[in-house]
C-alpha cells in the first residue's frame, strides 16, 4: 500500500486558511481512519482481581453515606481508553456497587440500558417499573432504556453486583441522560416465575410480543442447571454456552449487548476464535487461566477481566475436579446490527 501526503507537505498558509474554515484533508489521516487488514485498538486486555477490590469498594461504604453517592460505584475502566473516560470498551461500561443493609438505592431512570450481574450477599432487591427481583450471587438483572429502577436492602450483609451498561455508546451518541423518580410501588408477579421453565409460556395471558421486557430476572440456579444439562447430554460439546434471550422473541435480552454464561468443564482448555466485539468475563465460580493476546490473568471467584476485538483468547479451567462457570459479556449484537460482526480463524 503507498504511502499517502502528510499533513506537513502542505504550505502553512493553506493549512491555515483550512483550519479558519473548519475543514480538515483526509489523505493525511486515511490510514489512521481506515488501517490495512484490521482495526486499530484502543481497548487494552485487563484484570481486576476482586480480592484486591472488594476493600477499597467497603472503604467507599464507609466513607460515602448513600444520600452522597445516589449509586455508591467503582468504575472498571480501561487505560487504553484513558481512565476519566470510565468505559472498558467503545459500548461497554462496567462498575462494581455495593449496597449496604438498610439502605436504599433511589428510583431513577437513564437512556442507557444496564444489567446487574449479582457478586456477593443476600437480602437486595432490585424494583424495575414495580417488579421486585430478588438479587442472589450469579444471578442476572436487567434494567431497559427508560424503565424506572431502585434498589433496597433488608439484609444484614454488604451486596455487591457488577453493573454492565452501554454507557459509552449512548455519550458518544450524546443521547444519554437520567431522570429522579419517585419510590415504586411493587407489583405482583415477576417474570422469572411466570417464564419458569425453556419451552414453557403462560397461557392465560401470553402473547408473543406483548412486551418488551418480559423477564427481568434469570436466576443463577436455573443458568447453571441448564449448563450442566447441556454438557451431560452433549459430551462432545467443546463450547458449553448459554446465551440470556427475551423469552418472548428469542433475540437478545437487550439491544445492543450480548450476555451469556459459559461452563468449562474440569481441566478442561477451551480456545475461543477471534471476534470482531470487545468482551468481558466475570468468574461466578472455579478457577480459571485467561491467555488474551499476550496477557495472562489468574482468574479467581469474582475476578472480572476484559478481551479486546479481533483477538484468539484461551479460557483453562485450572481445577481437575470442579467444573467453572464464567459470566460474559460482549458487544456482538450491536456489531450485527451495524453489518460488521466477524469470526476470524
Amino acid at each position: 500500500m503507498h504511502a499517502l501526503g502528510r499533513l506537513e507537505d502542505l504550505p502553512q498558509d493553506y493549512r491555515d486558511e483550512l483550519t479558519r474554515l473548519n475543514l480538515v484533508p483526509l489523505w493525511p489521516n486515511l490510514r489512521a481512519l481506515l488501517p490495512p487488514g484490521l482495526p486499530s485498538r484502543n481497548t487494552r486486555p485487563v484484570h481486576w482481581p476482586y480480592a484486591t477490590l472488594r476493600p477499597l469498594l467497603m472503604r467507599a461504604g464507609e466513607l460515602t453515606p448513600m444520600e452522597k453517592a445516589e449509586r455508591r460505584v467503582l468504575v472498571l475502566a480501561n487505560p487504553g481508553h484513558g481512565l476519566d473516560n470510565m468505559k472498558v470498551s467503545p459500548a461497554l461500561y462496567l462498575g462494581m456497587q455495593l449496597l449496604l443493609p438498610k439502605e436504599w438505592a433511589p428510583a431513577h431512570r437513564h437512556t442507557p440500558n444496564a444489567v446487574r450481574m449479582i457478586v456477593e450477599g443476600r437480602g437486595a432487591t432490585t424494583t424495575v417499573n414495580g417488579e421486585q427481583c430478588p438479587m442472589e450471587r450469579g444471578d442476572l438483572i436487567v434494567t431497559p432504556t427508560g424503565q424506572w429502577h431502585e434498589h433496597g436492602h433488608t439484609g444484614d450483609e454488604p451486596v455487591v453486583w457488577l453493573d454492565v451498561l452501554d454507557l459509552p455508546l449512548m455519550v458518544y451518541g450524546e443521547v444519554s441522560y437520567s431522570e429522579e423518580g419517585q419510590r415504586q410501588t411493587v407489583k405482583p408477579g415477576r417474570g422469572d416465575q411466570a417464564y419458569a421453565a425453556g419451552g414453557i409460556v403462560p397461557t392465560p395471558w401470553f402473547e408473543r410480543g406483548r412486551e418488551a421486557y418480559p423477564m427481568l430476572r434469570y436466576p443463577w440456579k436455573d443458568t447453571r442447571a441448564a449448563l450442566l444439562a447441556l454438557a451431560q447430554s452433549q459430551p462432545d460439546l467443546q463450547a458449553v454456552q448459554v446465551t440470556y434471550v427475551n423469552p418472548d422473541t428469542g433475540r437478545d435480552v437487550q439491544n445492543n449487548l450480548g450476555f451469556g454464561a459459559l461452563m468449562l468443564r474440569p481441566g478442561q482448555v477451551l480456545k475461543l476464535p477471534a471476534r470482531s466485539p470487545a468482551q468481558v468475563f466475570h468468574l461466578i465460580e472455579g478457577v480459571v487461566d485467561a491467555q488474551i493476546a499476550d496477557q495472562r490473568f489468574q482468574l479467581a471467584e469474582a475476578d472480572t477481566c476484559c478481551a479486546p476485538g479481533y483477538e484468539t483468547l484461551t479460557l483453562s479451567n485450572r481445577s481437575a475436579t470442579a467444573a467453572a462457570f464464567l459470566f460474559i459479556a460482549d458487544e456482538a449484537p450491536l456489531h450485527r446490527k451495524l453489518g460488521v460482526y466477524e469470526v476470524r480463524p
